[in-house]
């Protein structure tokens, strides 16, 4: 006998630390989460506030959260050290840093329009079906190394980009009443032009003819 019998119907104990499993590019996909996170809430605070420098502090994290990204897949591919928990982690931190953080972003600079809405809420759906799709045809698109060699539709850290015209336009003072473009009355509800750049970024995430080459 090795030790006392388990009791019928018992799973099996399983001695597993999470903290314990994470490597060492895992706290920097954390890292671009928590960044991510951080702009969210930064962007509530603007809105119950009014402080630019708050909105400006939203706005910055998001490259920092570029950065920990950058740096997690490299550093992964420097000790040889990935995992299934470490991909499905960094998708969802990339969904917080580059999905939903943008679009609350986009809302605090004055996308509040019913079309503006219906047009971050796809973006952010955008962003989750394309990480979806990554996640589920790595494996196809592998070549006989194992590595993805390039990604169908724009990578969802292509968001920071709406990030940086959002920031020039803060810096020029035209958020909220003061959008570029005005808005228009278009059925029941209205509709900022600016917002179009976040449905062009989700129809181009989740398009399948365009390919570009993974590092």
């Amino acid at each position: 006998m090795t030790g006392q019998p388990e009791r019928a119907g018992a799973a099996p104990a399983r001695h597993f630390s999470l903290l314990r499993g994470f490597h060492l590019a895992d706290w920097f996909t954390l890292a671009n989460g928590f960044c991510g996170m951080a702009a969210v809430l930064a962007a509530m605070e603007f809105l119950q506030s009014g402080s630019t420098k708050v909105l400006g502090l939203a706005m910055a994290l998001l490259p920092a959260a570029l950065l920990f990204d950058v740096l997690d897949g490299r550093i992964a591919r420097w000790r040889q050290r990935a995992s299934a928990m470490g991909r499905e982690l960094d998708s969802l931190a990339d969904v917080i840093s580059f999905g939903v953080a943008p679009a609350a972003i986009g809302y605090a600079c004055g996308l509040q329009g019913g079309w503006d809405i219906a047009i971050l809420l796809a973006f952010v759906a955008c962003g989750l079906s394309r990480l979806a799709r990554y996640n589920v045809s790595a494996e196809e698109l592998s070549a006989a190394t194992g590595k993805v060699t390039y990604f169908e539709g724009t990578p969802i850290p292509t968001s920071t980009l709406l990030v940086g015209i959002l920031a020039i336009a803060l810096w020029q003072g035209a958020i909220g009443e003061a959008l570029w473009f005005g808005s228009l009355r278009l059925g029941p509800w209205q509709l900022h032009p600016l917002a179009l750049m976040f449905a062009l970024s989700g129809a181009l995430m989740v398009s399948r003819t365009i390919r570009i080459p993974k590092p």
